[in-house]
């Protein structure tokens, strides 16, 4: 448990100094959002309609912004062999990274949502539904991604296939998340059904990401 504490920590820290993290996903987030009215025009309830939409396609697309340094800088100082070979189980190695990944780069999405959601004409109540849906949807985002990154961590700029990877596991995440924040801004009684299955999409992706990146990194360190 020491050990992976401290893989967390040392993860967060490095994603922080690189600038990989917060900063990076927060901005794409924020250009995203800022780009929207301008190509969609001054209509402000269309705007409030496609809200939700906007602000979840943009979290899904700066988490894979920042999904390819979850095991790229581990893999040119050598430290992902080490952690390979050390006694923690390797899958959970890579959950304790994916979570220190979350933390860096996923929740401070979840942060800025709130204050982007007043770009799209959203009141608080509807922020504050997408937020709890980004709360519960990104780490599906991050542990279904690292999948992907443990694949293209070996393959010369296999940065450029990660988002090809990715983007067939992050695509069911997107559709419940939508469909929930949609459903608590238009009523309480619909809310549950799709945001049981995006929080039930999060168990998944916490169970099988570490195990299917662990074989994927056993098979390509071999």
């Amino acid at each position: 448990m020491t050990a992976l504490l401290a893989l967390i920590r040392r993860d967060i820290r490095i994603a922080l100094r690189v600038g990989g993290g917060a900063l990076i996903g927060v901005l794409f987030f924020l250009t995203v959002v800022v780009l929207m009215p301008f190509a969609m025009g001054p209509d402000l309830a269309l705007l409030a309609r496609l809200g939700p939409a906007i602000l979840w396609l943009g979290a899904l697309l700066a988490s894979l912004l920042t999904l390819d340094r979850l095991f790229t800088a581990d893999h040119d100082d050598g430290a992902l062999d080490l952690i390979t070979m050390s006694r923690t189980p390797l899958e959970l190695s890579c959950a304790a990274k994916a979570l220190a990944h979350w933390l860096a780069a996923g929740l401070p999405l979840v942060i800025a949502t709130p204050i982007l959601g007043l770009l799209l004409n959203l009141d608080a109540g509807a922020t504050a539904a997408v937020a709890l849906t980004l709360l519960a949807g990104t780490p599906a985002l991050t542990f279904t991604g690292m999948i992907g990154a443990a694949l293209a961590v070996t393959l010369h700029r296999g940065g450029l296939l990660l988002a090809v990877l990715v983007l067939p596991l992050s695509i069911p995440v997107l559709i419940f998340g939508v469909a929930a924040s949609e459903a608590a801004i238009a009523g309480p009684s619909s809310f549950g059904a799709p945001f049981s299955i995006l929080c039930a999409l999060s168990l998944f992706g916490l169970v099988v990401g570490p195990l299917a990146a662990a074989a994927s990194l056993r098979q390509g360190l071999d």
